[in-house]
């Protein structure tokens, strides 16, 4: 007999999450469902509200749906939040080896992947540094270097780069893009940047106003590398964001 193999990383299946109760209810995510393919980066992108980052909690399994079911096959499934967050007392070597001391990882090995991990985010040489004496855009490489050191097998990435100046964020999205080919990591990316989710994604789930339901999913298929400047993506980011504005006005009335 043949083995059936499930072609999807994370499959999302008719999930609502409802927060409070009685007159004080609120309708989060209604009935949403789409997957992700192995290796695939997928852009969640809609207005403010709309509980994409509540989504992003339920797959890495910090909240659970009132309905609805979640299944990444036991895959390794990792967070990382738009504050870089790094714990000031430790330096950026010891903030990225957290997980891996977390996991009971031997020193030595830790020491050697730290050391793996910082070259990949171009910071080799800098483990001894302190968050404070790191610029943004450094703190968020060693943020990124932690999210990997993870060993997830599904990255959840909630605006990671949302706070950074235009060039520092157009830097990080080659970076970005570069260590997710090397490492073929499936990668779920929240933000509210039209063009972001285009330059990044291979598809980009728009989401519509809370309740926070599937609008429509935009295969992007431009050729890879991307500029967020370049007239291609910039064609498509005006439709997918001519789609968010009828969202908005449709739930605005």
């Amino acid at each position: 007999m043949t083995a059936v193999i499930d072609a999807s990383a994370v499959r999302i299946d008719g999930v609502s999450r409802v927060f409070g109760s009685g007159s004080h209810r609120v309708h989060a995510l209604d009935n949403v469902s789409f997957d992700a393919r192995p290796g695939e980066f997928v852009c969640l992108l809609g207005a403010s509200g709309c509980g994409k980052s509540t989504l992003l909690g339920i797959l890495a399994g910090i909240d659970r749906p009132t309905s609805g079911t979640v299944d990444v096959g036991g895959r390794q499934v990792g967070l990382m939040f738009q504050d870089s967050a790094l714990l000031p007392w430790l330096t950026a070597g010891g903030n990225v080896a957290l997980p891996m001391r977390i996991r009971g990882v031997p020193r030595a090995d830790r020491k050697a992947r730290v050391e793996e991990l910082l070259r990949l985010v171009r910071l080799a040489g800098l483990a001894d540094k302190r968050p404070h004496e790191l610029s943004g855009g450094m703190r968020q490489r060693v943020s990124l270097a932690r999210a990997f050191a993870q060993e997830a097998d599904v990255l959840c990435m909630d605006e990671p780069f949302g706070a950074l100046d235009a060039m520092t964020r157009d830097l990080l999205h080659d970076e970005l893009e570069r260590i997710w080919r090397e490492t073929g990591v499936t990668i779920l990316f929240v933000t509210h940047d039209v063009r972001e989710a285009v330059r990044l994604g291979d598809r980009v789930v728009l989401l519509s106003s809370r309740p926070g339901r599937v609008a429509e999913i935009f295969d992007v298929g431009l050729p890879r590398p991307r500029r967020i400047d370049s007239p291609d993506v910039a064609a498509l980011a005006v439709a997918i964001t001519d789609r968010l504005r009828e969202e908005v006005v449709r739930h605005g009335h």
